[in-house]
């Protein structure tokens, strides 16, 4: 524990936010979390800062951090956001991916196909959209992404622990999304990931529900 980083802390609390074992407004006091950690406070306060950029920490009393409400409104704001963007690089990608970059989208498909593990898929999952990314040679739009992924893809990555039948519904939309590719599709592939976007916010609007009191 002694050897933490900052990136491990935050990835554990984001785990704990999203899983729905920390609830909101539950404290997220440095000096707690540095003892639980085994850490300085530096990394601490490092992650505790990046949680609130990811939108999953705010500012509670004497301006100390605590785990904050996700209402499903503002989320929905944010999948829209990060829908319309990965839609657009996604429908540039179609036409400018190079064919080795095609062939490795095919091959995370067939890793996808194979793998029934909640855990390994998110990695794969993101490994797929990172490769539509990177092949659609726009900075910007990447840049942007990059920032609404920060605030959405823990909830997307709950989508396969929280419901059993997302892998299977996310492998025939990475299918679909790919062949548009394939085929060069612009706008097809447009629609397919705006949708495949608003299919995850559907279920984590579902997980909020139930979390609900």
């Amino acid at each position: 524990m002694s050897n933490r980083t900052a990136e491990n802390i935050f990835d554990t609390l984001v785990d704990g936010i999203v899983a729905g074992r920390m609830t909101p407004g539950e404290p997220l006091v440095e000096q707690a979390l540095a003892e639980q950690f085994g850490v300085s406070r530096t990394p601490v306060r490092e992650a505790l800062h990046r949680l609130e950029q990811a939108n999953l920490a705010e500012r509670g009393a004497r301006r100390a951090f605590v785990v904050r409400k996700m209402a499903p409104e503002d989320l929905a704001e944010l999948f829209e956001a990060a829908g319309e963007v990965e839609s657009a690089l996604a429908a540039l990608a179609a036409n400018r991916m190079s064919e080795i970059e095609r062939r490795r989208l095919e091959a995370i498909l067939g890793e996808g196909d194979a793998c029934n593990d909640p855990q390994s898929y998110g990695d794969i999952n993101a490994r797929f959209h990172g490769t539509i990314q990177s092949g659609a040679r726009n900075g910007i739009l990447a840049a942007t992404l990059d920032e609404l992924n920060l605030r959405t893809l823990a909830w997307r990555a709950a989508n396969f622990h929280e419901d059993s039948s997302r892998l299977a519904s996310s492998r025939a939309e990475h299918r679909a999304i790919a062949q548009a590719i394939f085929a060069q599709d612009g706008e097809a592939t447009r629609r397919l990931m705006r949708s495949h976007v608003a299919s995850s916010y559907i279920i984590v609007a579902d997980i909020l529900a139930k979390r609900a009191p």
